[in-house]
């Protein structure tokens, strides 16, 4: 098993090898001290987040293979340094004191009030003395409608002073205002053509025209429910039989001229006596009245606005856990109301278990749903706490120290097969027959065969899903085509064994009897049973190792291959080679695809451009790993001629010229992988996805590279597998529409990877174009989901 540490700078990068699940982390750090010459006492290492203690092991941290653990030096400082930085900052805190005390001395003095400085502080603000600022159209004290900057909505609000921007312009009038129903009463400071009278006409549904500028009522997020007040200008006017069937559009002006439209038309839901006229500018001469006295005509009703709560309503006799405290609904005493920093909801300090005397003086609170236990907090330098998943397990309880072992073996999973269940009967989807893996785990990781080390996964309800054969029974027989297989069990495994001489008879249980469930014959546990119809049975996947090889001439060279689809004809027990039963199977292959050592099979092997998959970091090891073999035994050479003497000069010529030769360069990656015909006609009818379809296409190195960048391209943001029943939105998005219909549920109407707004009534339709071309490349991954 090998690790990389890579320092935080990440300019300093190695590969650990010769470890195992069971080093420690105090070994690890002398394996590090000589590769970045750092010793152990200036090393931090972090992994995922978590510092690495020592007491621990790899497997604590479940570090996995290949997987990179960070570095960090430690920095001590000098004695010295550390003395002479406590000197200045504390000579630093002394100054700031004096400057204090000064400062304090000097307010009480009356030395602070300098003209100059108040003179040059109002320069930079606008000047608020009413003496300075000329007549105004508005008056302190009145109720107009004032324009939000942020929003471009109008609102009510009350005018609570007015100021000059600039001294020698007197058109540089500011008003500042405070919005009606404001919490924090915040002073807005707005030029004159962002406030007007308030509007009190409301125009009859008989003089509304197209093009007239009105005052209407409008939400952007939700068109039919309440908004906020915009300016309009109408655009198209549809009568109708009753008010209900009346329709009024127009376009939102959002800047202070008519021509600044939003290019998006929208129909105004509420029209009736909620279409108000633009009140123009007061008469300057109304010497001294307020707007409402001068006006004619009655002070105008409030109008509605969005309510701050969609679930209340706003209404004050309502109980709201919403807008209010979540433990009661109460909306009393808001000033005893705490805020959750991580959620936003609301408590009173006496609903709380325990209440609250005050409100605390701490700048973040957290609620009781949000906070999280600081007991079970690791912080950095403490050991880890045993979970109760790994308290289960066996290893927990073990009283010996043997290592596991620094195998492939033993290193776990990085990687989980997610195209189809565990439960899958038949081919995987996207991996061909052929396909070879250096590793038994390689095979885990890729869904053909789960287990790492059991010759036979399934269920003894459900039946076998796959076998692996490697000749670890001696009444195994393989001919191609077909081959008698051997029950698992009849042997003493105890302790740390893989495999041992048979030792008692075989039963027909557990993966014994799952196997046998795939033959299409009622099961016998006794005598066994044989199959007429042998194809109708269940399909098993054969995994062929290379440790057959010395047994069969179907087995591949080199690690394990991936053999295709095999059918139970028959299984009976019968008295083995080592004296005991053992239950026999007789499988035979079911498959389109051609065996790999036929002739078919290795041209389909050749077009797909198959070969020997390695671990990441596996290839680079083994090299480091000879280089280093190479480098030992050149030593021992150089030290055996040195004390040979001198009269070897002219060999040492020959190997150092030897060893200066030029290193040839890799071969470049030549394009073998071609797609079918049919292929290609699936992938030009999903017009949607051309651009996806391209990138995916561009370079077609082997069959294996082109499913992985498939998979990437059409992974759902969601659930983060292949999309299944694609829907294409109109930003160009897959998304499963079981997930699509999930966000839905949730009300979210946009899209999941850009939130691109979808709408609420938005159409699911699947892209059957895509969802074919998926169908041929990962027949049957649509099973389960």
């Amino acid at each position: 098993m090998w690790i990389r540490v890579r320092t935080m700078d990440g300019q300093r990068n190695t590969r650990v090898r010769g470890l195992s699940k069971l080093t420690k982390i105090e070994d690890l750090r002398t394996k590090l001290e000589e590769a970045f010459d750092v010793p152990p006492s200036k090393q931090r290492l972090f992994f995922r987040g978590k510092q690495l203690e020592d007491g621990h092991t790899l497997f604590d941290y479940n570090v996995g293979l290949d997987e990179i653990v960070q570095l960090m030096i430690r920095t001590i400082a000098p004695p010295n340094d550390i003395n002479n930085n406590g000197k200045q900052t504390q000579d630093e805190t002394e100054q700031s004191v004096d400057k204090e005390d000064e400062e304090s001395a000097m307010h009480v003095n009356g030395h602070v009030s300098n003209k100059d400085q108040e003179l040059e502080g109002d320069k930079t603000q606008p000047s608020t003395s009413k003496e300075k600022v000329p007549e105004s159209l508005y008056k302190i004290g009145e109720m107009i409608d004032a324009k939000d900057p942020k929003m471009g909505a109008w609102f009510e609000a009350k005018i609570v002073d007015i100021s000059v921007a600039e001294e020698n312009n007197s058109s540089s009038i500011l008003y500042h205002v405070v919005f009606d129903g404001s919490e924090e009463d915040e002073v807005n400071e707005l030029p004159e053509n962002s406030i007007r009278p308030i509007a009190r006409t409301a125009i009859p549904w008989e003089q509304i025209s197209v093009g007239q500028l009105v005052m209407a009522n409008y939400n952007h997020d939700e068109p039919d429910e309440r908004g906020y007040w915009y300016d309009f200008k109408i655009t198209k006017k549809l009568d109708g039989l009753t008010r209900k069937s009346r329709e009024l559009y127009a376009r939102l002006l959002l800047g202070n001229s008519t021509e600044d439209t939003v290019a998006e038309e929208c129909r105004l839901k509420f029209i009736d006596k909620e279409i108000f006229q633009i009140e123009g500018p007061p008469d300057p001469c109304r010497s001294g009245e307020s707007i409402s006295s001068s006006s004619s005509k009655s002070s105008p009703a409030k109008r509605q606005v969005k309510p701050d709560c969609s679930y209340c309503k706003d209404d004050p006799k309502k109980l709201c856990k919403h807008c209010n405290c979540h433990k009661c609904g109460g909306k009393e005493n808001p000033g005893d109301q705490l805020l959750c920093d991580e959620c936003d909801l609301a408590y009173h300090i006496y609903c709380l278990s325990p209440p609250l005397e005050k409100i605390p003086e701490d700048d973040e609170w957290y609620c009781p749903l949000c906070k999280n236990d600081t007991s079970q907090v690791i912080h950095a330098g403490e050991k880890l706490r045993e979970s109760k998943k790994k308290m289960k397990m066996a290893s927990s309880n073990s009283t010996t120290n043997r290592d596991w072992g620094k195998g492939m073996a033993c290193v776990g999973r990085t990687k989980v097969c997610s195209i189809v269940p565990p439960n899958h009967f038949g081919p995987i989807p996207g991996v061909p027959v052929g396909s070879c893996w250096k590793f038994r785990v390689q095979v885990s990781e890729a869904g053909i065969h789960r287990p790492h080390v059991s010759g036979i996964h399934g269920r003894d309800g459900d039946g076998a899903y796959s076998i692996v054969l490697a000749g670890g029974y001696e009444d195994d027989l393989d001919n191609g085509e077909e081959f008698f297989y051997t029950g698992s069990g009849g042997r003493d495994l105890s302790g740390n064994k893989r495999t041992a001489e048979q030792s008692c008879d075989q039963t027909l249980t557990k993966m014994n009897r799952a196997l046998a469930k795939n033959c299409s014959v009622p099961l016998n546990d006794k005598d066994g049973a044989e199959a007429k119809n042998w194809r109708e049975g269940k399909a098993v996947r054969v995994v062929r190792s290379a440790k057959l090889a010395k047994h069969s001439k179907y087995a591949p060279a080199d690690g394990n291959r991936y053999d295709g689809i095999y059918k139970v004809v028959k299984y009976w027990p019968e008295k083995g080679k080592s004296g005991f039963i053992v239950w026999r199977y007789l499988l035979r292959r079911d498959d389109e695809s051609p065996a790999p050592w036929t002739k078919e099979g290795k041209k389909l092997i050749k077009e797909h451009g198959l070969k020997m998959v390695y671990p990441e970091g596996f290839l680079e090891a083994q090299a480091k790993k000879e280089e280093e073999k190479k480098k030992q035994q050149k030593e021992k050479e150089q030290d055996k001629e040195t004390g040979k003497g001198k009269g070897k000069g002219k060999g040492k010529r020959k190997r150092d010229e030897g060893d200066v030769s030029p290193a040839k360069s890799p071969p470049a990656k030549k394009r073998s992988y071609k797609l079918p015909e049919k292929m290609k006609e699936l992938l030009d009818a999903d017009t949607v996805n051309t651009k996806l379809w391209s990138e995916v296409t561009s370079e077609l190195q082997d069959y294996p590279t082109f499913i992985q960048k498939v998979e990437e391209a059409f992974t759902c943001i969601c659930c983060q597998d292949i999309v299944c029943e694609p829907i294409t939105t109109k930003c160009l998005h897959n998304i499963c529409k079981s997930c699509l219909q999930r966000s839905f549920k949730a009300e979210v109407y946009c899209c999941p990877a850009c939130r691109t707004e979808l709408g609420k009534n938005y159409k699911f339709i699947v892209n059957t174009h895509l969802d074919a071309a998926l169908n041929n490349l990962f027949p049957g991954y649509t099973k389960g989901r």
